[in-house]
């Protein structure tokens, strides 16, 4: 079996410490170098469901995508949900890293992911990485459709393929607009309108859309804007992410166990639909299906 800092060693060539933004917090938080890892558990959040998870299922290892401390402390007490995820790990002698920008940029990375379970084809990154003499790194990705797809056909299946939460998918735009190129970016991508509107394509899919933003983006172009949960677009980065994680384990003979957590850590529990949404833009009812008990990714990815 491996040891803990062989494993890093192999994670840290997927998703270089030194490719995250300066106030980005990745790498490994908790872990004993010389510990022997077995069994390995991928999610996007540091939080105590998936540390419970963990601890249930015999992993030694969590990696996660999102940060646990991003700002720093000065205290883990236990008093302290923080502090009770480290206590957690590391009386159950688990450790935990983390690949969040660093994974954002990868080639492939998160918005690779995202791309792959809508069933898009890859053009190139949205913000190119200067530094990538080969065009592939960078943030988000601009993407072809398989074949022309309304808003509403494409926000269908953005709500059938990625994992079911409850906010599902909101959409500005003309719900009948026929797109043939997208660009997406796994999680908050407001801020990357500038780039969006300079690749020419018809429709961006992120999350986190604010209000403001989203309507000055619209009074600009008819570009589309698909806004998923945060926690959906970055989901599937964990399938990936997994699946190379197993491939360096065959090829070293490590016969590591590597899982990706089900467990729904989005925030968000519950969607009132509006009373009377009108008939000229309501969505499917599976856009904002909220997630199940029994089946918490929604249809497969």
């Amino acid at each position: 079996m491996p040891r803990l800092s062989e494993v890093i060693a192999a994670l840290e060539n997927l998703w270089p410490a030194e490719r995250a933004e300066s106030w980005d917090a990745v790498g490994t938080v908790v872990g004993d170098p010389d510990q022997e890892v077995t069994r390995v558990l991928f999610a996007v959040d540091p939080v105590q469901e998936i540390v419970d998870e963990a601890v249930k299922l015999g992993a030694d290892l969590v990696v996660t995508h999102h940060p646990l401390y991003l700002r720093g402390t000065t205290t883990v007490a236990a008093t302290h949900f923080k502090g009770r995820v480290v206590h957690t790990l590391i009386k159950n002698d688990i450790a935990l890293h983390v690949a969040h920008t660093n994974a954002d940029t990868a080639d492939p990375g998160v918005s690779d992911a995202l791309a792959g379970a809508l069933d898009l084809r890859v053009t190139g990154p949205l913000v190119p990485d200067p530094t990538d003499p080969e065009g592939r790194r960078g943030l988000g990705r601009v993407c072809a459709l398989d074949h022309p797809l309304t808003v509403r056909e494409f926000a269908a299946r953005a709500a059938e393929r990625l994992p079911a939460t409850a906010q599902g998918i909101r959409v500005a735009g003309d719900p009948e607009a026929v797109l043939r190129t997208v660009a997406v970016s796994g999680g908050s991508g407001d801020s990357l309108f500038d780039q969006v509107r300079a690749a020419g394509v018809d429709a961006f899919l992120t999350a986190d859309l604010r209000h403001h933003p989203v309507s000055e983006a619209r009074a600009h172009s008819p570009l589309a804007l698909l806004d998923a949960a945060h926690w959906a677009t970055e989901w599937p980065w964990c399938e990936l992410a997994a699946s190379q994680l197993d491939e360096i384990s065959d090829r070293h003979g490590w016969d590591l166990r590597v899982h990706v957590s089900k467990t729904v850590t989005d925030p968000w529990t519950a969607h009132a639909a509006s009373a009377h949404p009108s008939p000229a833009t309501a969505l499917p009812t599976s856009a904002t299906r909220p997630p199940s008990s029994s089946d918490p990714l929604g249809a497969p990815n």
